[in-house]
């Protein structure tokens, strides 16, 4: 997949901007506060319907505006176009056009554009909450995987209403008889499916990861473990005998969770765990075996991706060198040369071949100056 040219309009800091990258490896270099990160925030847009950095629609406003625009085209790898616009305003909230087509819900994008990103915040994948691994694995998959993503939707709308009705059923509030069972076979299924589909990917992306991360990281040894609220799981497990565990799950704790109000198990009670030599980096890695394991697990999603769908996805790397040594950074370029169209940002620009280079002040309208 190819950006051919995004335009921006009132976005973030950008009053008035156009950005045109190469086919390879693209470097947007400028001081701190420049709009280099909004840059690739618009073509996440563009690509995921959503913020780069998890923001309201509404933050990404240029001051004293009450609109912006992005629009993009791409190109996929049987020259195949795609047209994506987006408009937000506060009164009418956000718009997405694909081929001049309104598209609804956005989550039927999902996929069109296949992107990976980088960024500091998703530290939080490798030292955060469970919660933010279990968004890493729902999000890789959903670009790969349409029921996947229809799946996990018709998930938590199911979890949802069991909750609801467990905590009638606390407040001794009686549902229509067998309402509970209902909820519950339905909540089986689909967290069976769910949980497969995981268990899949994890074993599968894991030979991509150890791949890459043995280039950046030579003496360390990683692993994952997929810690599931049934217990121990094989990587073969079938979804038939995942349902059974689940409907046996359920069964068993219906008393608790009716007491609780809450569904104790399933897909968003799991955990990812990740490991260097045996030990779980979250509490003993340092800030550069931190980083390192990250960009090898987006590097990774890379390289899965074109597993899947013989299409390279858009990188989009935000301020990635910080804390790396010049071998390590070395290294990712000779990585980054394989991986199709890359944008990088960085406050330095960067003397290294293979590299197309733009000043972030380049891409503005002259009349913002």
């Amino acid at each position: 997949m190819l950006l051919e040219h995004i335009q921006y309009e009132n976005f973030r800091n950008h009053r008035s901007s156009v950005f045109e990258p190469t086919e390879g490896i693209n470097l947007i270099y400028g001081h701190n506060g420049s709009g280099k990160t909004s840059i690739l925030e618009g073509i996440h847009y563009c690509a995921l319907t959503k913020g780069f950095v998890s923001a309201a629609d509404s933050d990404c406003l240029l001051f004293a505006t009450d609109y912006f625009l992005l629009e993009s085209i791409f190109k996929d790898c049987s020259g195949y176009g795609v047209t994506v616009k987006i408009s937000y305003t506060k009164e009418k909230e956000k718009l997405v056009a694909v081929n001049n087509s309104e598209i609804k819900p956005f989550s039927s994008h999902i996929g069109r554009v296949p992107c990976i990103t980088f960024s500091p915040p998703e530290m939080i994948i490798v030292n955060g909450a469970p919660a933010e691994r279990r968004r890493f694995i729902d999000n890789a998959i959903c670009q790969t995987d349409r029921r996947y993503l229809d799946d996990l939707i018709a998930y938590r709308r199911v979890l949802q209403q069991r909750n609801a009705l467990l905590a009638q059923l606390a407040e001794k509030k009686f549902p229509q008889e067998g309402m509970l069972a209902l909820w519950t076979e339905n909540l089986s299924r689909l967290a069976a499916s769910i949980v497969h589909a995981r268990l899949s990917f994890i074993h599968e992306f894991f030979s991509h990861f150890r791949e890459l991360y043995r280039q950046l990281s030579l003496h360390e040894e990683p692993s994952f473990f997929y810690r599931s609220s049934l217990g121990t799981l094989s990587a073969d497990s079938s979804v038939d005998e995942l349902y059974r565990r689940f409907t046996q799950k359920y069964h068993e704790t219906e008393s608790y969770e009716m007491m609780r109000a809450q569904t104790m198990s399933g897909p968003h009670r799991d955990e990812l765990l990740f490991f260097i030599n045996g030990k779980e980096i979250r509490k003993y890695a340092s800030q550069g075996q931190l980083r390192t394991f990250l960009i090898a697990l987006k590097l990774a999603q890379h390289r899965f991706f074109y597993k899947k769908t013989a299409e390279k996805p858009i990188c989009l790397l935000d301020d990635i060198f910080s804390e790396l040594d010049a071998s390590r950074i070395a290294d990712i370029f000779t990585i980054l040369e394989d991986c199709g169209q890359t944008i990088i940002t960085s406050t330095e620009k960067k003397d290294q071949k293979n590299i197309t280079a733009f000043s972030v002040e380049s891409l503005k309208d002259n009349r913002e100056h």
